[in-house]
C-alpha cells in the first residue's frame, strides 16, 4: 500500500503534467491602425458630391471631385483636411444659386495638394449673379475660393475657374501656399460692365506665398495684397483689371506688408499697372516691396500709381502719413499707357515715403501728372 507521501508526490507529478499540456492563452494585441482607410482614394460626383466628400473627407487619402453639382447656398466644405491629402478636380464642377456670402469652395489643412486635372473647370456661372455692382450692393454674391489656413508646403495647382460671382482666391492666415498656373476667366463679365470686385487674388495675414504663372482674367485687383509677408508673385498675366496692387493698406487687425516681389509679370488692358494704396487716417507699414520687369500694355488710367489718400474706395486728394512706404523698388517697369490716361501718379504724406528705388523706369503714351506730392528722391512723375 503507497504510503502517504507517495501519494501526495505522485497528485503534485499529474497536475503539472497537466498544467504543461494545457494550450497557453495568446497574448492580447492591440489592433494597428486602419492604415488601408486611409490610403483611400475617394471619388465623389453629382449633386450628393460635395455633401459625401465634407462627410468622408478625413478618411481619404486622395479626394476625386469628378463633375460635382454643388447644391445652392452650400459651400464645398474641404476644411480640416487630415495632413497630407491630396484633392482632384475633375471635369465640370457647378454650383447653384441663391444670394448668399459663400465661399463657393473652402480648403484649409497642412501639406495640402490641390490639383486640377486636364480640362477640368470651376464654373461659376456668375452671370446669374452680375448687376454691375460687385460686392458694394446689389444682388448679395458669393466669394469663390477660401484658401485659408493651409499650412505647411501646401499647393494649388492648374486650377481654372470660369465666371465667378465676385472675388476669386482669398488667401488669408496661410503659411508655405504656393499656387502654380491658376487661371481665372471672368471675361463674359465685361459684357456692359456687368462683372465688379472680381479680385483673381486677395492676400491677407499670410507669410511665405508664391504664385506663379497665374492668368487673370478680370474686373478688378489682379492681386491685391492687404497685409503679409515674404510673397512672391510671378509670371503672371493681367488683364482687363486694375493690375498689381498692395493695398488697400489699413484699417485691419494686421496692416503689415513687408517683402513683397511681383517680377517677370505682364498687366494688358487694365486700368492700371502697378498700383499701390493705403488708407486715409490709418496706421500700417509697407516695406521692401519690389516690382521688378513689370510690362504694360494699353493701361487706361495709370501706368504707376503710388497714393496715400485711399478711402472708402476712392482717392480723397489729400494724403496721410499713418501707413510709410519705404525700401519699395521699381525696376524695369516698361510700357504704355492710354492717351487719356496717366504714366505716374505719386500722392505720398509729407516724409511718409522714403528709401525708394527707382530704376528702368519707361512709361510712355499718357500724360505728365501735375498733382505728384512728396516725391522721394531718385523717383519720378515722368515716364
Amino acid at each position: 500500500m503507497p504510503s502517504f507521501t507517495s501519494t501526495l508526490a505522485l497528485a503534485l507529478a499529474l497536475c503539472s503534467s497537466a498544467v504543461l499540456a494545457s494550450p497557453i492563452a495568446a497574448p492580447q494585441v492591440t489592433a494597428a491602425p486602419d492604415i488601408a482607410k486611409r490610403a483611400t482614394t475617394c471619388t465623389f460626383s453629382g449633386s450628393n458630391g460635395a455633401s459625401l466628400a465634407s462627410k468622408s473627407k478625413a478618411s481619404c487619402s486622395t479626394i476625386v471631385l469628378s463633375a460635382v453639382a454643388v447644391p445652392s447656398g452650400v459651400t464645398l466644405d474641404l476644411t480640416g483636411l487630415t495632413k497630407g491629402t491630396h484633392v482632384i478636380f475633375e471635369g465640370t464642377t457647378t454650383f447653384g444659386y441663391k444670394e448668399w456670402a459663400g465661399p463657393l469652395v473652402s480648403v484649409s489643412g497642412t501639406n495640402i495638394v490641390v490639383t486640377g486635372a486636364s480640362g477640368s473647370i470651376l464654373n461659376g456661372d456668375g452671370s446669374r449673379w452680375w448687376d454691375g455692382d460687385g460686392s458694394n450692393s446689389g444682388k448679395t454674391k458669393p466669394k469663390f475660393f477660401y484658401a485659408h489656413d493651409l499650412l505647411g508646403t501646401s499647393s494649388i495647382t492648374g486650377i481654372t475657374i470660369q465666371n465667378s460671382p465676385v472675388q476669386v482666391f482669398s488667401i488669408d492666415g496661410s503659411v508655405g501656399l504656393t499656387i502654380t498656373d491658376a487661371t481665372i476667366d471672368n471675361t463674359d463679365g465685361d459684357t456692359d460692365d456687368l462683372a465688379a470686385n472680381t479680385d483673381c487674388f486677395d492676400i491677407g495675414d499670410s507669410s511665405d506665398i508664391t504664385i506663379t504663372g497665374a492668368k487673370c482674367y478680370n474686373q478688378d485687383d489682379c492681386v491685391a495684397i492687404n497685409s503679409g509677408t515674404s510673397i512672391i508673385i510671378s509670371g503672371a498675366t493681367c488683364s482687363g483689371g486694375h493690375g498689381l496692387s498692395i493695398g488697400s493698406v489699413g484699417g485691419r487687425t494686421d496692416n503689415t506688408v513687408d517683402d513683397v516681389t511681383f517680377e517677370n509679370c505682364v498687366v494688358e488692358d487694365s486700368d492700371n499697372g502697378v498700383r499701390i494704396k493705403t488708407i486715409s487716417g490709418d496706421t500700417g507699414t509697407v516695406k521692401g516691396v519690389t516690382y521688378k520687369d513689370i510690362t504694360l500694355t494699353n493701361i487706361a488710367k495709370y501706368g504707376i500709381v503710388i497714393e496715400q489718400d485711399y478711402e472708402n474706395g476712392s482717392p480723397t486728394g489729400t494724403p496721410t502719413t499713418g501707413v510709410p512706404i519705404t525700401d519699395l523698388t521699381i525696376d524695369g517697369v516698361t510700357g504704355t499707357v492710354a492717351s487719356t490716361g496717366t504714366d505716374i501718379y505719386i500722392l505720398c504724406g509729407s516724409g511718409s515715403c522714403s528709401s525708394w528705388t527707382w530704376e528702368s523706369v519707361d512709361i510712355t503714351g499718357g500724360k505728365t501728372s501735375s498733382k505728384c506730392e512728396n516725391i522721394p528722391t531718385g523717383a519720378s512723375c515722368t515716364g
